[in-house]
């Protein structure tokens, strides 16, 4: 008890280099902190604990002035302690949040010891979505596309929050870990959609220039700014480069997940999953002049065969260009092919309109969650013929789906820190056989998301 009386006294008559406080008042271990800062009751309660251990020796040292980097080495040591009470590891984290770039300047040091403090990062978002669309419905599967759309089509809402956890731990010095768990909630019924689903999980290697993922993994085609797919596969992707980037990857893909065309094999007693390879080159996004080639190959008999295309698999080539005409203005646009189309049978006779998809796009200035007051506008065209693409980023952030042609406006605005609002139209056609009356179809996204 004596030994933590004199600790804390001593800790607490530290002064700031070459400066003394009032005597009337106590004096403050901080450089350029208040003494009526938070983290200054903070270090004596950790003092008295045990838990501040000051200088390397032992000492405290106080008749020494102290800075914030000699405070920010106690603080790092602090950090490797495990048999800490649950105040005192509150305590710790909030110094550690006030010293983090003193922190940050010790290196690799402090980064060790961080990973054997908290090894699971938590990250992730509430989000509000209204999206009011003319024959489709947002909220649910829809497994009968031919009879709803042709009856006249529909008008449906979707009005729902979702909460997004974003789970991440380290395991080794190479090796992460990551996940995302979606929930949702119907707020036209006031009823949660379904139970919390786990839709990523997979490890995360990295060596150098070259990153390794295994699982159920997240695949955005950077290739074609992301119009072949955004949504997991499970397998395998190794990334190689630096400035010039391949990514090869491998394992299987759930059709359902996609357009309304995707879930049709299980009408017909097919399998909704097929096997997937596929390559991408592509240079830096951050350069002036983007560019991208890609190769991707689909084995999934059952599907295809519904659709009448010749033999059991599916090859698409793709390109993807962006050129960054001013620092706020980037047009990009990509184009892709599904080789093995040919003429279909029955209701899909002649489907050739099925196998190419593209997208040009126009954007002016970005919107930044960390930056309020930063915004973004775009406008762009795009043909997504469904046996050309599988779950596109443009269905992912709410617009156009596949299966779509037509236009498609929106805009950004960040409201406050990790406040950031959207909003985006598209109206255009479904993409129908040759012969078939093109659909109308329309839909208008509004939400805000709130990050955390």
């Amino acid at each position: 008890m004596k030994m933590k009386k004199l600790a804390c006294t001593a800790l607490l008559s530290l002064t700031v280099t070459g400066t003394s406080l009032a005597s009337a008042a106590p004096q403050n271990p901080f450089e350029d902190v208040p003494t009526d800062h938070w983290a200054y009751d903070a270090v004596a309660e950790l003092a008295a604990d045990d838990v501040i251990e000051g200088y390397g020796d032992g000492t405290y040292r106080g008749d020494a002035a102290i800075t914030r980097y000699e405070m920010a080495q106690m603080v790092a040591r602090a950090m490797t302690k495990q048999d800490v009470s649950a105040a005192d590891k509150a305590a710790i984290d909030k110094l550690a949040a006030e010293f983090a770039d003193e922190l940050s300047s010790l290196g690799v040091r402090v980064a060790a010891l961080e990973k054997k403090v908290d090894n699971v990062k938590w990250s992730g978002e509430v989000r509000y979505r209204f999206i009011t669309q003319h024959q489709e419905n947002d909220m649910q599967k829809t497994r009968n596309y031919m009879t709803q759309f042709t009856s006249g089509g529909t008008h449906k809402n979707t009005n729902q929050f979702m909460l997004r956890l974003l789970p991440s731990f380290d395991v080794n010095e190479h090796w992460t870990g990551h996940a995302r768990i979606n929930y949702y909630t119907d707020m036209n019924s006031a009823e949660n959609l379904h139970n919390a689903v786990v839709d990523w999980l997979w490890a995360e290697g990295q060596y150098g220039d070259a990153t390794i993922k295994l699982g159920r993994l997240i695949y955005f085609t950077e290739a074609d700014y992301g119009t072949f797919n955004n949504d997991p596969i499970s397998g395998a992707q190794v990334t190689v480069g630096n400035k010039v980037k391949a990514t090869v990857s491998a394992g299987r893909y759930n059709f359902s997940n996609g357009s309304i065309w995707y879930a049709e094999p299980a009408m017909a007693g097919g399998n909704e999953a097929g096997n997937y390879q596929g390559i991408e080159i592509y240079n830096d996004r951050k350069d002036k002049i983007n560019w991208g080639v890609s190769y991707h190959h689909m084995n999934a008999h059952d599907r295809y065969k519904y659709f009448g295309m010749d033999g059991e698999n599916a090859n698409i080539f793709g390109i993807g260009a962006g050129w960054r005409m001013t620092p706020t203005m980037k047009l990009t646009a990509s184009y892709l092919r599904n080789t093995d189309v040919g003429a279909g049978t029955g209701v899909y006779e002649d489907i050739k309109d099925f196998r190419d998809a593209y997208s040009i796009e126009l954007q002016y200035k970005e919107a930044k969650r960390t930056e309020p007051g930063s915004f973004s506008v775009f406008a762009a065209y795009r043909k997504l013929g469904p046996l050309a693409v599988l779950y596109t980023t443009h269905h992912v952030n709410g617009g156009m789906r596949e299966g779509d042609r037509g236009f498609e406006v929106g805009a950004s605005y960040t409201f406050a820190r990790n406040i950031l609002g959207s909003i985006r139209y598209f109206k255009g056609k479904s993409i129908t056989p040759s012969g078939e009356a093109s659909l109308d179809r329309s839909a208008l996204l509004g939400e805000v998301h709130f990050y955390f």
